[in-house]
């Protein structure tokens, strides 16, 4: 239930601490933000409670406060015991680290003043992650802290292990700082399994329940994230206390749009254009921070600032730095620390500086590009102004139209509060079957009561009981898959229905539990033996035969995958299809595609009702677009209007057919996202391809997808397309998708790290270690085994799952087929055209996306645009923007 009384008065809540810990807050802050006033009576009274606010708003001191006065409270009374009370869970290890900081200085310095008056043990802090010591995980044993900081690896981990569970028995608070991040992947998915084993542990211990306190920034539902923070209860989610602190602090967020030509202006000049506006920007900011969209942008944006920032003598070349995952952790930490000093002037990050790693005073924001959600903008953009009083400035700067109009959106969203909807995994099988085998190391389980605890975890409160059997099953080596080298990692007995720990469990649950897959580089060889270089993972699993990419400024064709190795053959001249860099790119979410659509429709009905003025107004009051931007925007809306007479947006689809030099292309303006348009493109490739029986290429973008196949003698008319609407329906829609992934290189990727997470495959047992090229051959053997002989295991079902509702969005996309078949929305057929329609532009030039090509995809839009003039001008269609 959301917090609906009105805020305690800072005086009433100061009453309820301890005079010292009253006086070390009015001398340290003077007063208390609107969280604090929410959540520290909530939390004394013993409420479980969700706190979501921005990065700087004081939620992580509210909670601590209430739980280290009470730790002072039972020192005074001397029933402070050597034991456990309170757990921090946070996602990185990183803010394992500026936690125990920011916990220990206050502690100090309110130790300090209470010892004057009272006679008062101190409170004790530890850290326990993967990166502690043996000798300090064993003191630990002997001397636990009162106040523990960990991962949610290391949790699942401690659980099992025999003595230190023990100590973890004794915690009254557990505290998941982060929680947007955690629930929406399978770290989350695990962490409410242990969650609720650790729940289950404290309450045979004493009787009670844990109290549980999530820390959040902007997220929504927050209803749904307090269940997965209280999990379920006889059935019924626990109560959660919501202090939504959401929009506590102000936020200033504009678009800034090049006034070069955005359709004929060079790559170059666009670029110097960004550059010098970044330049203007940070030139009147302390510490400015950088978001890119990709770790390969953010090099080499921070190399062409530093460039340009040190020739114009305006910022020392090293007070700037670039921060992202794929650096070492020292360079990551020393970046952080610099920041936090303010020895920094400018950092260019991507995803890694997201969370809420305390990184000092930042008082300007820049975003390049689109950050795809409305929750990563607030979130990013949070980052400014680190103090509730402070604005948090953000400025977007776009790079084309597309992304103008998806900018523009975003930051009325954001400035309207409306926020997209996390994504949570259900039903992870890989994740429970790891969970199973530490549950089996506590104790032996009756089938009931264990699969009454699992239910309590909100991921996995609808888990089917055939679901639960089938995992138990798997790791009792009921589908006999020794001969595979597959051996069972618990025991079951069908007659007592009880099942417990296998020889040599432990040993595998701690060298192997996670969900994390491990990073690995793929070698790219040629047919004739020669290596060419490496490319990540990520990339290669999205690659199906006959794809063409960039590498080290060649062309290459995919021909088949081999462990940690791909065969290419050189396809120099050849366009790519697959640009390098779009596995890392961040998708844009179906709540916000749905809000692009939106708009575009409501700019189009205004320019179609000739009220060009009035949808100007709007654009610059309501939008807060500069002018030129507003005339941007609406002579794209206009073009495509004048060309095809549709806008596709959230009433209407449409799907447009040409041919080119190679052969046909149907593009899809289908605008609701990358995962959905992924599903959805995939399906309608599968029929196509069957009634042609030739290869289909796919291109897939947020705004839609495109077809494109070689000439054969079959001719593309409109009956083949309205074939295709009608035989993509929301009964088959998944049949087909199943059938469609099966045999790519990303079932058989996913298939290895769902194995790894099931002990399927082991990485790391009795001393030896597998290399990722190993499990990768192993997996892709047992794969083919699978599919033939046991496409039931819960192993191959968990891949299937994990592609079509955390990779991509099956259930938006059957949404989507859903509105199609009700005629909620209308399906307009265009073509064959001359030439595709102006919003069609970027998915057709996305082959050219690479950064190798950049200019030639410049090149293609500016010429596809002036063709398409051509034939607009020639009907004497015009339009004034003065």
């Amino acid at each position: 239930m959301k917090v609906e009384e009105a805020m305690m008065e800072d005086d009433e809540i100061l009453n309820l601490l301890r005079p010292y810990v009253k006086e070390w807050f009015i001398k340290k802050f003077g007063t208390f933000t609107d969280p604090q006033r929410y959540a520290i009576p909530l939390i004394k009274q013993g409420k479980n409670v969700l706190i979501s606010s921005p990065t700087g708003t004081g939620k992580t001191l509210s909670v601590f406060l209430a739980i280290i006065d009470d730790l002072f409270k039972m020192s005074e009374e001397g029933v402070l015991q050597n034991q456990i009370y309170a757990i921090y869970i946070s996602p990185l290890r990183a803010l394992d680290n500026d936690m125990e900081k920011n916990l220990l200085i206050p502690l100090r310095e309110i130790y300090q003043l209470a010892n004057e008056k009272y006679n008062i043990s101190e409170i004790n802090v530890g850290v326990r992650t993967s990166d502690t010591p043996a000798n300090i995980k064993q003191k630990m044993l002997r001397s636990p802290p009162h106040i523990l900081i960990t991962t949610p690896e290391s949790l699942s981990i401690s659980l099992s292990a025999p003595k230190f569970k023990e100590r973890l028995s004794t915690a009254k608070w557990v505290v998941v700082d982060e929680i947007h991040e955690i629930a929406s992947s399978k770290r989350g998915a695990h962490l409410s399994l242990s969650l609720e084993r650790l729940d289950y542990l404290v309450s045979n211990k004493t009787g009670k329940n844990l109290q549980r306190i999530g820390l959040s920034a902007t997220i929504s539902p927050l209803e749904e994230v307090a269940k997965f923070l209280g999990g379920y209860k006889d059935g019924k989610p626990r109560e959660v206390e919501i202090v939504d602190a959401r929009f506590s602090k102000p936020f200033d967020i504009r678009v800034i749009t090049p006034k070069t030509d955005l359709i004929h202006g060079s790559a170059e000049e666009i670029n110097n254009e960004i550059y010098e506006t970044i330049a203007d920007l940070v030139k009147n900011a302390k510490t400015s921070l950088i978001f890119t969209n990709t770790r390969s942008a953010t090099e080499r944006v921070s190399y062409k600032l530093k460039k340009l920032l040190a020739s114009k003598n305006m910022i020392d070349l090293d007070e700037i730095e670039a921060h992202h995952s794929s650096l070492s952790r020292e360079v990551r930490l020393n970046v952080e620390e610099k920041l936090k000093k303010g020895q920094l002037r400018v950092v260019v990050s991507s995803t890694s500086l997201e969370l809420g790693i305390d990184i000092g005073y930042i008082d300007l924001v820049i975003l390049l590009s689109s950050p795809k959600s409305v929750s990563r903008l607030l979130q990013r953009i949070g980052r400014a102004g680190h103090h509730i009083t402070q604005i948090s400035k953000g400025r977007i700067i776009v790079v084309d139209r597309d992304d103008l109009i998806e900018c523009t959106v975003l930051a009325k969203s954001a400035l309207d509060r409306q926020i997209d909807n996390v994504r949570i995994p259900m039903n992870p099988l890989d994740v429970l079957s790891q969970q199973l085998v530490g549950m089996s190391i506590d104790q032996k389980w009756n089938l009931d009561e264990a699969y009454e605890l699992i239910k309590r975890s909100y991921n996995y409160n609808s888990l089917g009981w055939e679901d639960f059997m089938s995992v138990i099953s798997y790791l009792s080596g009921k589908y006999g898959l020794e001969n595979e080298k597959v051996f069972p990692k618990i025991w079951y007995d069908e007659n007592e229905k009880v099942f417990g720990r296998k020889r040599g469990a432990r040993m595998i649950y701690q060298l192997n539990s996670g969900t994390i897959p491990d990073e690995a580089k793929v070698r790219v060889m040629t047919t004739d033996g020669k290596y060419v270089g490496n490319l990540e993972e990520e990339f290669v699993e999205i690659l199906e035969e006959g794809d063409i990419f960039i590498l080290g400024g060649k062309t290459f064709k995919f021909l088949k995958s081999k462990g940690m190795e791909i065969i290419v053959e050189s396809a120099e001249g050849k366009r790519p299809t697959v640009p390098e860099w779009f596995s890392e790119m961040l998708p844009l979410s179906f709540d916000s595609a749905i809000k692009v659509g939106e708009f575009r429709e409501k700019i189009g009905k205004l320019i179609m009702d000739k009220k060009i003025d009035e949808a100007k107004k709007i654009l610059m009051n309501e939008y807060l677009l500069e002018e030129h931007a507003s005339n941007e925007v609406i002579r794209y809306i206009w073009e495509q209007l004048a060309y095809v007479g549709i806008i596709p947006g959230n009433k209407n689809i449409l799907i447009e057919y040409f041919k080119d030099e190679e052969g046909w292309n149907i593009v899809f303006h289908m605008l609701f996202g990358r995962r959905a348009n992924d599903a959805l493109s995939r399906a309608y490739a599968s029929i196509l391809s069957n009634y042609l029986n030739v290869p289909v290429k796919i291109t897939v973008t947020d705004n839609g997808f495109m077809l494109s196949y070689q000439y054969n003698e079959k001719t593309l008319n409109l009956e083949v397309i309205n074939m295709l609407i009608k035989d993509v329906n929301p009964k088959n829609f998944r049949n087909i998708l199943e059938n469609a992934i099966k045999r790519t290189e990303m079932m058989r990727r996913r298939f290895r790290h769902v194995a790894q997470r099931s002990f399927m495959i082991l990485r790391r047992y009795k001393g030896w270690e597998r290399s990722p090229e190993r499990m990768q051959l192993n997996a892709q053997k047992l794969l083919d085994v699978l599919l033939e002989e046991m496409p039931d295991l819960p192993i191959i079902k968990e891949t299937l799952r994990e592609i079509l509702e955390d990779y991509m969005d099956i259930k938006a996309a059957t949404k989507v087929l859903e509105w199609i078949e009700n005629n909620q929305i209308k399906v307009n057929i265009k073509g064959p055209l001359p030439y595709p329609s102006p919003f069609a532009h970027s998915i057709v030039a996305k082959g050219f996306s690479d950064v190798v090509l950049m200019e030639d995809r410049r090149k293609l839009i500016s010429l596809l645009h002036d063709k398409i003039m051509e034939l607009i001008n020639s009907s004497n269609v015009n339009i004034n923007l003065k």
